[in-house]
């Protein structure tokens, strides 16, 4: 055993510490407070109300408030809803905390004006949460750029609190919401109500003190509000309840809160859940509301998520409207899939659902049982975002970049999910290859063009990777870290799967190096690279499939994808690998879409539709929205089943930019590619809202013709390519670019699906007929 080739050459240059990826915020003039009447008790579920007086001899331009808590706060001015579930999970590195920034002007007045936050503290650790166990609030106020500080009142709210058993499980960091109409403080947020007998707030710490630590601007938007609406299901109004739940449904899986509007007696409880409430298995997320006597009109704040809402009323209660307000992160979805063959679509749209339900604080892996930013999940929902949703997607997916490389411990070692507390530190050293790799961090930057972020992270990826070793022959010695997991299912060939992602991220790393100005890294990525190539080669390859020597199951169709994706498999071999991976079906849904990627890139667009249309089949025909984590749902085999799981949607990528084969060739759309694969299929049009603009790519397929139909934004060039074998003639509008006599100016080239030619075109809109 000898240690990889990265470690040696680059010792000298390996970080003694994780380098700083954020810029940490500064110039704070106001410091944490909180309230004086917190118990002994008041450690989870913590709950704290927080007023202020502005007086204004005028309305400023602008009056941005800084704002910072552990864990969410609702604001308020002027009994105006200002912010709806702000801030964000706590972590973006260890010891700091997300802090807001939020202009007021639009809600202020000439005069006295009152300014309500509603402060909720988880005061537990999760999976996606590193808690400070301390109820608190930063607000730092300035008026036109000067700082304006406020005197806070403060109380522990009384109508919010626990529910009984059972709690949710402990992966999540939040917790059931109990709300107690009856002990409402009525009109607490307006400018009316008196809060003389409110006790003072106290200063706890200055801004960057512990325990919530350096502030770290929130890089995401504030949530996207759908507002409250009725459901389509509900029954006609108004109706008295007889005890029995009633259950309404949603369009589509959504994270929601709850709503409703009643006539009741004091006293009765509500509880509200949806059918995803046991999703996965455990408990997750429900609600309670104790009501107060008469007419009364409740939201629960947490949000939750399913395709039907459960409301469970005690007897004798009239029920005026039964409403929802759904939430999620601000972003459209832009991108588009269309095709000949109806499954496809159905499955693209569904992988958009689950990619959105699985977006708000971070990506997650499901929006129910765990909510936790899973780096295998992270790197398939990163490459969806930008074939499916506009721009504004990619401040999640830096977000993510960041925290991953900012959680890197002093010994290098990455793990996810963070951000997380104690309760999580396992590193999956697949899932960390991946995440540093090809598929990674260097999809993000040559998708996004954000160089920035590249610097930020390169020596994240540098020091990690060099803690890996090679033996003797150039393989990769597996690393068990704390969780040596290579997929859900059976049959994993675990050195395959190892070897497979180093050699994709040595890839990505050699990228990224290039990309960043570290070419003196190239030489030794490359002789690490090159020697694994060789060897695995030579160690695995049977003469019918690659496999380990210590391996005594079915032969393992992930592990052969990942020797194609990865460049590990020479040509001669695809013929073979062909058939290994139509009749062997190992891979979960997490591993679906590279062994489908692998079929495409060995020109069987064919055989990797049939494959994906058939394994998804079930979930394509089902009514959820979403997809599922396994083939079958609420399974022990795929880590509990949840209807609605992250890594499931790379169909969506593939089929955008794999099949109409709209792909970036450098670095932030500086130029593309639309190189159609598209098999048997007589139409396919994608909607790609890339960095640079939409670009549109239509594909009409028959006999006799191919014609590509294509629109390049203004700043970008397009490389179209257009089969050619069989054909006569390839033209460019008007013009006859190519013909079947070796005339005009367009490059014939062989690739696995046959010969192409490639055609560049400028700005604009473009049709290129191949006859």
């Amino acid at each position: 055993m000898r240690p990889l080739v990265l470690l040696a050459a680059l010792a000298a240059v390996a970080s003694a510490q994780p380098s700083p990826v954020w810029d940490v915020d500064a110039d704070w003039t106001a410091g944490w407070v909180g309230p004086t009447d917190l118990s002994p008790a008041d450690t989870q579920n913590v709950w704290t109300a927080y007023r202020a007086g502005l007086d204004l001899d005028r309305v400023p331009e602008a009056a941005v408030a800084r704002i910072a808590v552990d864990s969410k706060y609702w604001l308020w001015v002027n009994g105006r809803v200002v912010v709806r579930e702000g801030g964000l999970k706590r972590g973006p590195m260890r010891g700091a905390t997300y802090a807001d920034a939020v202009d007021l002007a639009p809600f202020l007045v000439a005069g006295e004006n009152a300014v309500a936050v509603l402060v909720w503290t988880w005061g537990k650790e999760g999976f996606s949460h590193a808690s400070t166990d301390t109820p608190g609030l930063l607000f730092d106020l300035a008026l036109d750029g000067a700082p304006t500080a406020l005197d806070w009142r403060a109380r522990v709210h009384p109508a919010y609190g626990d529910t009984g058993p059972p709690h949710p499980n402990y992966r999540l960091p939040e917790s059931n919401v109990r709300y107690d109409a009856g002990r409402e403080l009525r009109g607490w947020t307006t400018r009316g109500y008196r809060d003389g007998l409110w006790p003072r707030a106290v200063p706890l710490a200055p801004a960057g003190a512990d325990p919530w630590g350096p502030l770290v601007t929130r890089p995401v938007p504030q949530w996207r509000d759908f507002g409250l609406r009725d459901y389509a299901d509900a029954p006609a109004t108004p109706f008295v309840t007889a005890g029995d739940t009633v259950v309404v449904s949603l369009p589509y899986n959504a994270q929601v809160t709850p709503a409703f509007e009643i006539d009741a007696p004091a006293g009765l409880t509500i509880d509200i859940r949806t059918d995803n409430y046991r999703g996965g298995g455990p408990p997750n997320l429900r609600a309670e509301v104790v009501t107060t006597e008469g007419r009364q009109r409740v939201e629960v704040p947490g949000w939750i998520n399913g395709h039907r809402v459960r409301y469970a009323f005690p007897a004798g209660v009239t029920v005026h409207r039964l409403m929802f307000r759904e939430t999620g992160y601000d972003a459209d979805f832009a991108g588009a899939f269309a095709s000949s063959r109806p499954a496809l679509d159905t499955l693209w749209q569904k992988s958009l659902r689950t990619l959105y339900i699985t977006m708000r604080d971070s990506y997650m892996d499901c929006p129910d049982r765990e909510r936790a930013q899973w780096w295998g999940d992270v790197v398939l929902e990163m490459g969806e975002s930008f074939y499916a949703l506009d721009r504004r997607a990619d401040a999640l997916s830096r977000k993510a970049v960041l925290e991953l490389a900012a959680w890197q411990r002093p010994d290098s070692t990455l793990y996810s999910p963070v951000p997380s507390g104690p309760i999580w530190s396992a590193e999956l050293p697949t899932q960390m290859l991946a995440s540093v790799g090809h598929y990674g961090f260097w999809t993000y930057v040559e998708q996004t063009g954000d160089l920035d972020t590249a610097r930020r992270v390169y020596p994240a990826v540098r020091d990690y990777l060099a803690l890996w070793e090679l033996d003797a022959d150039g393989l990769v010695v597996m690393r068990p870290g704390g969780w040596t997991w290579g997929d859900w299912g059976d049959d994993k060939d675990l050195p395959l799967i190892f070897n497979g992602w180093m050699a994709l991220a040595l890839k990505g790393q050699r990228a990224l190096a290039l990309a960043t100005g570290h070419d003196a890294d190239v030489p030794a990525i490359d002789a690490a690279l090159g020697r694994l190539t060789e060897a695995f080669d030579a160690r695995f390859w049977t003469g019918t499939a690659y496999r380990s020597p210590d391996h005594d199951g079915a032969t393992d169709d992930r592990g052969n994808a990942l020797a194609v994706v990865a460049g590990l498999a020479p040509e001669i071999r695809w013929p073979a690998l062909r058939r290994v991976l139509v009749e062997e079906r190992h891979a979960s849904p997490y591993f679906e879409k590279y062994v489908a990627e692998a079929l495409i890139q060995m020109g069987h667009t064919d055989d990797a539709l049939d494959r994906l249309e058939d394994r998804y089949a079930e979930m394509i025909a089902s009514p959820i929205t979403t997809l599922w984590e396994g083939w079958e749902l609420n399974s022990a085999t795929y880590g509990g089943g949840t209807y609605n799981h992250a890594w499931s949607g790379g169909p969506l990528t593939l089929l955008s930019s794999r099949v109409v084969g709209v792909e970036p060739l450098e670095v932030g759309w500086a130029t593309f590619r639309v190189a159609p694969r598209m098999g048997s299929l007589a139409s396919a049009r994608a909607v790609v809202p890339s960095i640079r603009g939409e670009v549109v790519a239509e594909v009409r397929r028959g006999p006799d013709r191919f014609a590509l139909d294509v629109t390049v934004p203004a700043t970008t060039r397009a490389r179209l390519e257009v089969p050619v074998a069989g054909r006569q003639s390839v033209t460019l509008g008007d013009a006859v670019v190519w013909t079947a006599d070796g005339s005009g100016e367009a490059e014939v080239v062989e690739t696995p699906g046959g010969p192409v030619a490639e055609v560049w075109v400028g700005p604009g809109r473009w049709s290129v007929v191949a006859e």
